[in-house]
Formats: structure tokens, sequence, C-alpha cells
């Protein structure tokens, strides 16, 4: 089963233009749809269309409108109380494919909301494959928040490997999966901190806040794997780094591989990032192999980018033959040591 945790849920709407945006101007909308949103739910959304189980927690009450948008999608998911309305993100898409995004900030959380919300993870670590945590942070959380959350869970699943006086059959441990941005996704990288996550999606951008490397040569697929695999050495597990059009890059301590992204007529970015995360965990969930599971990423991605709006791809939407994943030429990768 893979959970997902959206700290910062929103109600994700989408306005198309039949014109392209125009400061200051009036338009015209062809088309608005509104979907539950936030990273966490988006890749809830669609790893539940693919017939996955999956888990999705966030803070909400049971009128919440994220809450309603997952249950009447049939996804399983679990909150924690909060009062107040979820924030809205707005999309502007362009006919282009071009889009303009304004995100609120989203609710404040309390002391008393975070510890809800890590002993619902900590439950569900002992039924958990893997353990997403995404997204944005709401106000009133420290930007350390997920670094603590690794450390926690990554310790539960150290113990959950080592059964008892050498018994056989012990759980498969629970994997951690970050995407954040920013401060979280610094705070991850601390000096103090002593645990690092499994896995980490960062994009191009992402990739250069982590590295100190100007994003614009990050779009380079090979100095991308380089970069990543300066994180590896940090401990990361996997580095998934998607570069938008032009594909994505997966570094782990054994190799790094690159996979182009399909031409395709791209209409929203909106969730795409997400779903190229869904696609790699699903994979995963198959057994798939390093550059399977990339190539997986970059099918749905692309997939994501082609739809209009805020919709997510499921397996229909999914042209896994038009990618092929290549290794990639890079420096040796010294033995990870622990951050």
């Amino acid at each position: 089963m893979i959970v997902t945790l959206t700290a910062n849920p929103s109600v994700d709407r989408t306005v198309t233009l039949t014109e392209p945006l125009r400061r200051g101007q009036v338009h015209r909308a062809e088309s608005v749809t509104s979907h539950p949103g936030g990273k966490g739910v988006n890749v809830a959304r669609v790893v539940a269309g693919c017939g996955a189980p999956v888990l999705a927690v966030l803070p909400g009450a049971d009128d919440d409108p994220v809450v309603s948008g997952l249950r009447g999608a049939g996804i399983g998911y679990r909150t924690v109380p909060v009062p107040g309305e979820p924030r809205t993100n707005l999309t502007i898409a362009e006919t282009d494919g071009t889009t303009t995004k304004i995100n609120e900030p989203g609710r404040p959380l309390t002391g008393r909301h975070l510890a809800e919300l890590t002993a619902q993870l900590v439950e569900l670590a002992t039924e958990a494959d893997w353990i997403v945590l995404s997204g944005s942070l709401p106000p009133g959380v420290p930007v350390t928040w997920y670094a603590q959350l690794v450390g926690t869970l990554s310790a539960l699943a150290g113990a959950a490997s080592a059964p008892p006086n050498g018994a056989i059959g012990a759980r498969v441990r629970t994997r951690v999966a970050v995407d954040t941005s920013d401060a979280p996704l610094l705070a991850l990288f601390a000096e103090s901190r002593g645990a690092a996550p499994d896995l980490i999606k960062p994009n191009a951008e992402e990739l250069a806040q982590l590295t100190g490397r100007d994003p614009r040569a990050l779009e380079n697929p090979t100095a991308a794997a380089e970069a990543a695999t300066t994180l590896v050495e940090r401990g990361v597990g996997a580095v998934l780094a998607t570069l938008g059009a032009a594909g994505a890059v997966l570094v782990t301590a054994e190799n790094a591989w690159f996979a182009a992204a399909p031409p395709i007529a791209a209409r929203s970015t909106v969730g795409a990032g997400d779903s190229a995360l869904a696609g790699y965990l699903l994979a995963d969930l198959a057994g798939a192999g390093p550059a399977e599971r990339l190539r997986h990423a970059v099918a749905y991605g692309s997939a994501a980018t082609a739809l209009p709006g805020t919709g997510l791809p499921g397996p229909a939407d999914i042209s896994l033959d038009a990618v092929t994943a290549h290794p990639l030429p890079i420096t040796a990768i010294r033995p990870p040591t622990p951050l």
C-alpha cells in the first residue's frame, strides 16, 4: 500500500482561456474545473485510478471539500479535524500549454495537529510499502517537520527490519519518499539530520536549490544526474529528477538512467510531477527495476501534461512504449554516508 501525507491540501481550480493571458485585460474562460488537490492528494488520485491500494492522510473536517472529493472518488483517507476551509489554488491555462499558478498559503496547523498527523503515519507504517510526504507546509508548521518525520519513520522501519532473536519473516521495511521545495526541502539535508529519505523527487529548480547549481544547466540530463549523485552520496536512496519537457533522470547508488519525454501536445503542467512520482511508485510495487520505474515515471508525467486542467492520467492515458530509459555515464558514486 502507498500512504500519502498532504499537510496543505487544496481545492485545485483551473480556468482555461480561449486566448493568451494578457495582464490587466478581461478574458473569456473556455472551461473551469475543480478537483481535490495538494501534491499528496494528486499522487493518491493517480494510484487509486490504477487500482492500487492507497490511503491519503490530511488535515480536514468531514465536510471539507477536499475530503468530500476523496470520498466521492472512492479513495481511502484518514483525517485530523481542523477548523476553516482549505485553500484554493488557481491555475490559469492557455491554449499553448502555458500555465500560471496562484497558490494560497493554506490553513495554519498547531502542534497538536502535527502530533495527530504524525501518530497516523506511525500507525500506518506497519502496513505501508511507501509513505509519501508531499507538497508545501502550511502556516504554523516548522520547516523541519518533514525532516523530523523522515527520522521517525526511518527509525520505525529500521526496527521492523531487525527481528528479535534472529526470527525469520520480518516485514519488508516501509520506505519514505519526499516531494517538496524551498526551506522544507533544504531542511532534509541540514547537518543535524540523522536519516535520509529513500526517494526524493526534485525538479530542476529544486535540484539546484539542493546542490547550489544553475537550474538552467540542470536541464541537461547528464548534469542533472551528476548533481543528483551528490545527494545519493549523502544517503538518499534514489533521486528521481523531473526535467519538464526533457524527461527525467534517476540516480541510485548503483547507476544513473535518463528517459526522454515522448512528443506530446502540452495542455497543462498541473499534477505532472505528482503523476511521475505515482508512476514510479506503481512500478516499484510491481517489482520493476530502476530503468522500468523511470520509464513509468516519464510516461505518467507526460500523460498528465497532455491532459487539460487538473486532470490526472489513468492507465488508458499512458504510452509506455513511447518511453525508453538509457544508462548515463557519470562519475563513480562514493558509498553513501549518513547525513
